[in-house]
């Protein structure tokens, strides 16, 4: 029997998919003072994901013009943005996918003895939605372990690659026992995700393109991806997104890309911005995990298993 159009689905075909992965409850406490650490007005997320290579090596695109693009990440914009980081004394959160990571054994060491998170971010930056559960779990499961012997101490947060989410991944992320996602986009705040109607107990801290360095600087030689604003028109949009949020006391969240924000003009971009966002008394800077653990005081979150 052919499948239904979407048009044609009963209710409970469209109210399953809807209902499949949900926003819950806003982990945002009422008290101001306990809503983020140590009192802060604002909380300020930097986050790195350390793609390299990888997401060509996943497309099958091998040629020795795309791996040094790829390789540009590690080789140059990995050593600028720590730099930025240990002068403006701000911790981040580094997602790496499991081959980034086994290219060069010596990174995630070097994020963690600069102070900063290491966190799962697939095996090869794999589309989620393409794979199977037991392939799906199996890919995550190696590339905790990856992480966990280069680090020292097993991730507790997982960004997916390309925040692709399959109907698995809720259940290999339970499985796998993450505190935190950080792939969704169902609010501006983090929130407890529900799976099929029952509460989980992982947090997620949400994304957001308009707060992501990929659409603004992505190139693609063949294909339609151009560069399509200088870097100090992102350095607005993104104080913009900063200041919206500190008005409102919430979360700022960035997401960037060392083969992509590493460049001389925007690293200098993101320096601008930090050194902004520092001026104000009242914020906090963290990590992902860091901030999953102050919420996780803040809020009974039972369902983790």
């Amino acid at each position: 029997m052919a499948e239904l159009e979407p048009w044609a689905w009963p209710r409970e075909t469209w109210q399953g998919h809807v209902d499949r992965v949900r926003a819950g409850r806003r982990l945002v406490a009422d008290d101001p003072a306990r809503r983020w650490p140590q009192g802060a007005r604002c909380a300020v997320l930097i986050s790195f994901d350390s793609d390299h290579e990888t997401p060509y090596l996943r497309d099958g695109e091998v040629s020795p013009g795309m791996m040094a693009q790829g390789q540009y990440g590690n080789r140059a914009g990995v050593p600028r943005i720590l730099e930025v980081l240990r002068r403006y004394e701000v911790p981040a959160s580094f997602y790496i996918p499991a081959v980034s990571a086994l290219l060069r054994t010596d990174e995630v060491p070097g994020y963690v003895d600069a102070g900063h998170e290491v966190a799962v971010h697939g095996w090869i930056h794999e589309r989620n939605t393409l794979l199977s559960y037991e392939a799906e779990l199996d890919l995550l499961g190696r590339a905790v372990e990856v992480l966990e012997s280069q680090s020292g101490s097993r991730p507790t947060g997982i960004r997916t690659p390309s925040w692709d989410f399959s109907d698995s991944t809720m259940r290999v992320i339970r499985e796998l026992g993450f505190a935190y996602d950080s792939s969704l986009m169902a609010d501006d705040e983090p929130y407890e995700l529900i799976e099929d109607g029952e509460p989980t107990g992982v947090i997620e801290i949400p994304v957001e393109w308009i707060r992501d360095d990929a659409p603004y600087f992505m190139m693609s030689r063949f294909g339609g991806l151009r560069p399509h604003l200088a870097p100090r028109d992102v350095e607005q949009i993104w104080k913009d997104e900063f200041d919206g949020a500190y008005a409102e006391g919430g979360v700022f969240d960035l997401t960037m890309h060392p083969h992509i924000i590493g460049h001389r003009s925007r690293t200098s971009m993101l320096a601008r911005l930090l050194e902004y966002a520092r001026s104000f008394d009242d914020v906090w800077f963290g990590t992902h995990a860091q901030l999953a653990e102050h919420l996780r005081g803040n809020f009974d979150l039972g369902g983790l298993r």
